[in-house]
C-alpha cells in the first residue's frame, strides 16, 4: 500500500484509483480468508479432531491466494513489479510454486471433494 499511496499519476496518489483499490482490497480479503482457513484447521488438529478436509482447504486458498495476491501486486507496480531487482516477482514465483509442491490445488479439490462426500449421507 505504501507504493500506491506515493507513486503518482495524473497528480494522484494511484491509490486514489478505483482499479488500484479494487486490487488492494481484492488482497486483503484473500489474505484474510486464508488466514482464517488455516486457522481453523489448526484449531481443529489442536483439539485432536478430524482436519483433513480444513487443511486441504486451507492450503487450497492459502496458495491460490498468494499467487493472486503476488499477481495483483505486480499489477498495482507496473513495470516496477516485473523486474529481477523488485522483490515482487520472485513473490510470483514463489507463490506459485506452492500451488505445485505438496500437493496441487488439484488434488487439494480431489480431497476436499471426497471429505465432502463422505459427510453427505448417501
Amino acid at each position: 500500500t505504501h507504493y500506491a499511496q506515493t507513486r503518482k499519476t495524473f497528480d494522484a496518489p494511484i491509490a486514489k484509483h478505483q482499479a488500484v483499490q479494487f486490487l488492494l482490497a481484492d488482497m486483503a480479503v484473500r489474505y484474510e480468508a486464508a488466514m482464517l482457513l488455516t486457522h481453523r484447521a489448526a484449531n481443529l488438529k489442536d483439539a485432536k479432531a478430524p482436519y483433513t478436509k480444513e487443511a486441504a482447504m486451507a492450503k487450497l486458498a492459502a496458495s491460490e491466494a498468494a499467487t493472486a495476491n503476488a499477481h495483483a501486486c505486480i499489477q498495482v507496480l507496473g513495470g516496477m513489479g516485473y523486474v529481477t531487482e523488485m522483490p515482487a516477482e520472485r513473490y510470483y514465483r514463489d507463490a506459485r510454486i506452492t500451488e505445485i509442491y505438496e500437493g496441487t490445488s488439484e488434488i487439494q479439490r480431489l480431497v476436499i471433494a471426497g471429505q465432502l462426500l463422505k459427510e453427505m449421507p448417501a
